[in-house]
């Protein structure tokens, strides 16, 4: 579902920089997060948003993400592979493991990253011309804290009617992440004249750099700790 013909990549286009994907304007902050931390350590979030190209282009720009890794969620260790996700007949989602610093960032900035820029919550199953099951919305949480903030911080967007449609994001406990093969990873920066990540992800990027410069860090295949 990733090959994009020149019209349709015009029209993907002008949807990305209007839509819940790339707001114009920075979304509210949670109403509800956590402190950050007085001490440095690593924890982690797993957030699904479509393909995970674009995911994983977005959060490893943040101040605070130690590392992430783009792979699959939501199904077994069997069928974790890109060759039967994409055949739609596993319960996996294309997913990003983000490990990150609670004395840099909170799990709630991850959230509004994830809500704002990353992708649209608002489509259902889809993302654009991405439709499946695999690419979701969704959040893993790996406790209860995180599930916690995730659903109090959805009631608030919905609430405040930030985006044009109701929040669909399916919140799921997390069972297993499994990493992607080594060709997904760092796909966006690997392959900055692809016309998908031109359309798609690229977007996502100046969004974020445009929205939050206090949290922006460039990045080249290096994490700034």
């Amino acid at each position: 579902m990733r090959k994009l013909s020149g019209v349709l990549a015009g029209m993907l286009a002008m949807f990305t920089l209007a839509g819940g994907a790339a707001t114009k304007q920075p979304i509210p902050a949670p109403t509800h997060d956590v402190a950050l931390a007085t001490t440095h350590g690593r924890q982690t979030a797993v957030f699904a948003g479509g393909c995970f190209w674009g995911t994983q282009a977005v959060f490893q720009r943040l101040k605070g993400v130690l590392h992430t890794t783009a792979g699959y969620s939501g199904g077994t260790k069997e069928t974790a592979n890109y060759g039967q996700v994409v055949t739609e007949t596993t319960d996996h989602a294309e997913s990003v493991e983000v490990v990150y610093d609670p004395a840099r960032i909170t799990y709630g900035t991850l959230l509004r990253i994830f809500f704002s820029v990353a992708h649209d919550p608002t489509q259902l199953n889809r993302q654009d011309n991405d439709i499946g099951y695999s690419y979701r919305s969704a959040i893993f949480y790996a406790n209860e804290e995180q599930r916690k903030l995730a659903t109090d911080y959805i009631a608030q967007l919905d609430a405040a009617h930030v985006f044009h449609g109701k929040i669909v994001t399916k919140l799921s406990p997390l069972q297993a992440f499994y990493p992607g093969e080594d060709y997904h990873q760092d796909y966006a920066l690997k392959n900055p004249g692809n016309a998908y990540i031109q359309v798609c992800d690229l977007p996502k990027i100046a969004a974020l750099k445009k929205q939050f410069p206090e949290l922006f860090v460039e990045y080249n295949g290096h994490y700034q700790q």
